[in-house]
C-alpha cells in the first residue's frame, strides 16, 4: 500500500456511525496520509452533537450544512462540490468517500476518471453500485476488532484449522470460492502457481468489497486454507532467504 499518498477523507455525518472513527481512521492510514479531513451534517440537529468531542480528538473539520427542503439531502450536495474543488486544486492523490449512501456513485466513477484514486468505506447496507464505482470499498462491520478474528490472525496458516465463524461474518459460499479459483487460474504459471499478492490484488479490482475480514479472517492466507480447496506454499524471494513469498495453486 503507497502511505505516501495524499489522501482526501469526506465523511457523510447523516450516514456513519461516530463510535467507528477510530477504527476508521485507523484503516485509512494504510492507504495514504490523509491531509484534509472534512465531515458533513447539519450539525444542528441533536443527532449529531455525539460528534463534537470526536471531531476535536481526530482533528476532523466540521462542514454546516443546512437541509433546506425536506426530503432532500444538501449533505451530498455540498460533498459532491468539495470533493470537485478539491478534485481541481491537485492537492491530493485519492480520495476516501466514507458513506452508505448510493448517491456518491456518480462522484467516484467522475474522480477514478479523472485519475484519482477512490476508496469507499460505508455499512454493509451501502448500494452495490456504489462499492463498485470504488477501486476498493471497506465494510465498517469488520473494523472492529473481536477476540473471534485476532484468535485465527495469530494461527500460523499452515497449522490453520476450521474455527466457528461468528453470525457477523459472510459465509464463504461456493461463488466467492469460485471468485479466487478463477482469480488464481487468471494469474497461474504453467505449474497452476501463482503468487499471493497478485491474488489479492486482482480479487480487489474484480471485487471492490473483497476482504478477508468480511469472513472472519485478518489475512487472506488462513481464509484460503480454512476451506482445504488451495495449496499453499512458502518460496525464498532470492535475497539470501531474507523474505519469504506464499503461493496458491487451486487443488485438482
Amino acid at each position: 500500500m503507497e502511505t505516501d499518498k495524499k489522501l482526501a477523507i469526506l465523511i457523510d455525518g447523516d450516514n456513519i456511525p461516530s463510535g467507528s472513527i477510530k477504527e476508521m481512521l485507523e484503516e485509512i492510514a494504510k492507504y495514504g496520509n490523509p491531509t484534509i479531513k472534512r465531515i458533513y451534517g447539519d450539525w444542528t440537529r441533536p443527532g449529531l452533537t455525539k460528534w463534537k468531542n470526536i471531531l476535536l480528538e481526530h482533528a476532523i473539520t466540521p462542514i454546516q450544512q443546512y437541509g433546506y427542503t425536506t426530503g432532500k439531502n444538501a449533505t451530498d450536495s455540498a460533498m459532491i462540490i468539495d470533493a470537485m474543488d478539491i478534485l481541481y486544486s491537485d492537492k491530493v492523490d485519492g480520495f476516501f468517500l466514507v458513506s452508505s449512501d448510493s448517491d456518491f456513485t456518480r462522484l467516484a466513477t467522475r474522480l477514478r476518471e479523472a485519475g484519482m484514486a477512490v476508496y469507499g468505506m460505508g455499512e454493509k447496507k451501502t448500494p452495490n453500485p456504489f462499492i463498485v464505482a470504488c477501486d476498493r470499498f471497506i465494510y465498517i462491520e469488520i473494523l472492529k476488532k473481536t477476540e473471534e478474528s485476532t484468535e485465527v490472525s495469530t494461527v500460523k496458516w499452515e497449522k490453520s484449522i476450521k474455527k466457528p465463524i461468528p453470525s457477523s461474518y459472510d459465509v464463504v459460499t461456493p461463488q466467492v470460492v469460485g471468485l479466487i479459483q478463477d482469480t488464481i487460474s487468471d494469474l497461474a504459471d504453467d505449474d497452476g502457481w501463482a503468487f499471493l499478492g497478485d491474488v489479492g490484488g486482482l480479487l480487489q479490482k474484480k471485487q471492490p468489497n473483497f476482504d478477508s475480514r468480511n469472513y472472519g479472517y485478518n489475512k487472506l492466507t488462513p481464509l484460503l486454507a480454512s476451506t482445504n480447496l488451495f495449496e499453499i506454499t512458502e518460496r525464498n524471494d532470492g535475497m539470501k532467504g531474507r523474505y519469504k513469498l506464499i503461493y496458491v495453486r487451486n487443488k485438482v
